[in-house]
C-alpha cells in the first residue's frame, strides 16, 4: 500500500477486529480500490458540469 497506510491501525480507530486470515485480503482490496480511484480521479469534468438529482442507469 501507499506509504504511511497502515491496515492494522485503520481497523484499530474504526474498532474494527481484523483477523490475520483476512489481513492480505483487505491490503489487497484497497490496492485495487487505490488503482480504480487513481483512473477515475484522473479523468477531468469540464466546469459546467452538474451532479443528477437522481440516478438513472
Amino acid at each position: 500500500m501507499e506509504k504511511g497506510f497502515d491496515v492494522d491501525l485503520m481497523a484499530l480507530l474504526m474498532d474494527l477486529r481484523l483477523p490475520d486470515e483476512y489481513r492480505d485480503g483487505v491490503v489487497a482490496n484497497f490496492e485495487r480500490i487505490k488503482a480504480t480511484a487513481k483512473i477515475v480521479n484522473s479523468f477531468e469534468l469540464p466546469d459546467d458540469v452538474e451532479a443528477a438529482p437522481i440516478f438513472e442507469p
